[in-house]
């Protein structure tokens, strides 16, 4: 069985450099829901969503940041994924 790649991205606002973080236990899917949910205007994050709907989806650039060994065992997932996640809003000073 082969485990999706999970792992912190970026979501980024070219027009005005805003990024947000996140983590997900599926790099690969992740991308599409957070546009879906934008396009239907019911993101959970107002800051995110005011910023696409200013802008638009072409505005917008989707990047992985880091994936997490496939081979760390489920129940170390989440306490790593939220110390990743930490890691890189110290670096960048995203939300």
């Amino acid at each position: 069985e082969i485990k999706p790649a999970a792992g912190v991205f970026a979501f980024i606002c070219a027009p005005t450099g805003q990024t947000w973080l996140g983590t997900a236990p599926n790099l690969g899917q992740i991308a599409n829901r957070i546009r879906f949910d934008l396009n239907l205007g019911k993101h959970r994050n107002a800051a995110l969503q005011a910023a696409w709907n200013a802008h638009g989806a072409d505005a917008f650039r989707f990047e992985e940041r880091e994936a997490i060994d496939a081979d760390t065992p489920d129940y170390l997932r989440p306490q790593l994924l939220k110390a990743r996640l930490e890691h890189w809003r110290a670096q960048t000073g995203a939300e």
